[in-house]
C-alpha cells in the first residue's frame, strides 16, 4: 500500500522563489518578498483603527526608529536586524501572542529557522546578541504600546500592564497613521537599502 505524500510544506513568492517553512533555504529569500508580505500583514489581527490596517512593516520600521532615539550608536548591522525582527512574518503572519502561547514550541521552532536564513541571506549573525535582543524587545514594546492606544482601542493603564509605560520617548516622535500597502512596502525597502549600503 502506498503511503500517502508528505503535505506541503513550502510556499511559492512573487520572485519566484519556493521557500521550505520547515527547511528554509537563505538562497531563497528576497528582499522584496519580504517586505511585499510585511506591507500586508495586519498587525492586531487587524482590530485597528484607520481605512488601512496597521502592517507589520510599518510596525518594523517604527521599531527601528525607536531603536535608534534609544541607542544612537548601533552599527548599521544591529539597525538592520531591528528593522527584520519580525521577517519570518511575511509568511507566517503576525499570530497574537496568546495564540503564540497556545500553539507551544512548534511555531518557535519555524520562527526561529526563519529569522536564521533571513539573517544570513543579508550577511547577518544568525542570530542577535542578547544585549541586541534585548535593546530590540524594549523599542518593541515600546512600539506596541503606543499601537495599544492609538490603534487598538486600549486603555493606557492596561497597554501599560501588559507591555511597561515608555518614560525615554513618546508618540509625538513617531507616526502611528496606517499607511497603504504600496507606502509601507516602498518604505520598509527604501530603508533596507539605506542600512544594507553600510554594512561593510
Amino acid at each position: 500500500m502506498l503511503s500517502a505524500p508528505a503535505p506541503r510544506a513550502w510556499q511559492r513568492m512573487l520572485s519566484g522563489r519556493r521557500l521550505d517553512l520547515l527547511d528554509p533555504s537563505p538562497f531563497d529569500i528576497e528582499i522584496e518578498d519580504i517586505a511585499h508580505g510585511l506591507a500586508r500583514v495586519a498587525r492586531w489581527n487587524g482590530q485597528t483603527i484607520g481605512n488601512a490596517p496597521f502592517s507589520v512593516a510599518q510596525h518594523s520600521l517604527i521599531v527601528e526608529q525607536i531603536l535608534d532615539h534609544l541607542y544612537d550608536d548601533l552599527p548599521a548591522h544591529e539597525r538592520l536586524m531591528a528593522l527584520l525582527h519580525d521577517g519570518p512574518e511575511y509568511v507566517i503572519g503576525d499570530m497574537i501572542s496568546p495564540f503564540k502561547t497556545a500553539i507551544g514550541t512548534d511555531y518557535k521552532k519555524i520562527e526561529e529557522r526563519l529569522e536564521v536564513a533571513i539573517h544570513l541571506r543579508f550577511g547577518l549573525p544568525a542570530h542577535p546578541c542578547a544585549r541586541l535582543k534585548k535593546q530590540i524587545k524594549k523599542a518593541d514594546r515600546i512600539s506596541a504600546y503606543f499601537e495599544a492606544i492609538h490603534l487598538a482601542g486600549f486603555e493606557m493603564d492596561e497597554a501599560a500592564d501588559l507591555f511597561g509605560r515608555p518614560s525615554a520617548i513618546t508618540a509625538q516622535c513617531l507616526d502611528f497613521t496606517p499607511w497603504d500597502t504600496q507606502k509601507a512596502e516602498t518604505t520598509f525597502l527604501d530603508r533596507f537599502a539605506q542600512l544594507a549600503a553600510h554594512i561593510g
